[in-house]
């Protein structure tokens, strides 16, 4: 990709049945703390379902993490603070859905 291609990372959660709202609030927080922990991430957002047109098979949370690069991204990964999100997360997590591209215009 070029030089001025960022990559991207977004992840959808749907929370299993009963998840106390507060676990999630706290599963939030954990996420979003993650750009002052790990160098490689460049940008960050984050929002909750609010589309009408039912489509969202049970997600309710997306997150989009922009790396400068395949090797930003790789570190990342096995990174000590996501793999201890991934700890607080995978006991309420039902399901997951994550793709990576390279941004295009």
């Amino acid at each position: 990709m070029s030089d001025q291609s960022k990559l991207r990372h977004v992840v959808l959660f749907q929370f299993k049945d009963g998840t106390p709202v507060e676990r999630v609030n706290e599963i939030e927080d954990a996420f979003r703390a993650l750009p002052a922990k790990i160098d490689g991430i460049q940008d960050f957002e984050w929002g909750t379902d609010v589309s009408v047109e039912g489509k969202a098979d049970g997600f309710t949370h997306c997150f989009f993490v922009t790396f400068g690069s395949e090797a930003d991204r790789d570190a990342y990964l096995p990174h000590p603070d996501h793999t201890a999100f991934g700890a607080l997360l995978r006991p309420h997590l039902e399901k997951v859905l994550v793709v990576d591209y390279w941004q295009r215009r």
